[in-house]
């Protein structure tokens, strides 16, 4: 049965959609069977992925409103994994959904009948709070949060517990945290080892110990439409993800025990 992982963040700019293309990238180089879906209107994880719009047969659009099947809309992607692509159309499912009868359960009914044909199901949610990223919520085991090591990142952390602490106990009682992921991480910035000094304070056995640094060719692969790990296999980028998805394969194995905070929090 696969594994469902929501990335997300209330926060922009924190490193979510890299991390979305990127891990699928590194679970697919270990040979784990993988499906990205792009929730995003933005499409960024679509375009990152090198799939163009001229490739897109149906999109998440069409898919969330019924009008085609998830398995017509899935995209081989040249590094390996499926992607259920996206556009700005999306707007429109997420319009549609608003008005439709149990509206937060739509994906999660979706995904139901090829969960076994894959080994992780990765999510790249919106930036917000909407109906997309409480359906992905709805239909996630886990959430993946990326945290850029900044003073404002704290503050969105704390409304992102907020929300999946409400989803569980209305809409998901199974959803809990995979792990918080320190992005764009610079070690000689007094900040950002405050930052990650505070979440491992608060967090010591979900924060993961992979560190993703701020790297120039992690940076330019999206242009390039490729993860980085097919850009520059050999950069500090690429090396980070293929460590992370290491990780949550050992914790998926052998699970972590939550501390008292944690399991307050």
């Amino acid at each position: 049965m696969g594994k469902v992982i929501a990335i997300a963040n209330q926060k922009g700019g924190v490193g979510k959609t890299t991390t979305s293309i990127n891990l699928a990238a590194s679970f697919a180089a270990m040979q784990r069977k993988v499906m990205l879906i792009d929730l995003d209107p933005q499409g960024n994880a679509t375009v990152g992925c090198g799939v163009s719009k001229s490739q897109i047969r149906f999109s998440s659009t069409q898919v969330l409103c019924n009008e085609a099947d998830i398995k017509d809309a899935l995209i081989p992607t040249t590094s390996n994994f499926d992607l259920l692509a996206t556009s700005q159309e999306l707007i429109v499912a997420e319009m549609q959904l608003l008005q439709a009868s149990q509206k937060e359960y739509r994906l999660k009914t979706i995904l139901e009948p090829i969960l076994k044909s894959y080994d992780y199901i990765l999510i790249d949610c919106p930036p917000s709070l909407n109906v997309l990223t409480v359906n992905a919520l709805a239909a996630a085991d886990s959430v993946l949060i990326p945290v850029q090591c900044e003073y404002f990142a704290l503050e969105g952390l704390s409304a992102l517990l907020n929300t999946i602490e409400q989803i569980r106990t209305t809409i998901n009682p199974k959803l809990h945290i995979e792990g918080l992921l320190r992005t764009m991480y610079d070690g000689r910035n007094r900040l950002a080892l405050d930052v990650s000094s505070q979440l491992l304070a608060t967090f010591p056995s979900r924060v993961y110990r992979t560190v993703i640094p701020r790297n120039v060719r992690l940076a330019e692969a999206p242009s390039h439409g490729t993860p980085v790990l097919h850009y520059d296999e050999k950069s500090h980028g690429a090396l980070a993800y293929l460590a992370l998805a290491g990780e949550i394969l050992r914790r998926t194995t052998n699970p972590v025990k939550k501390s008292l905070a944690e399991q307050i929090a």
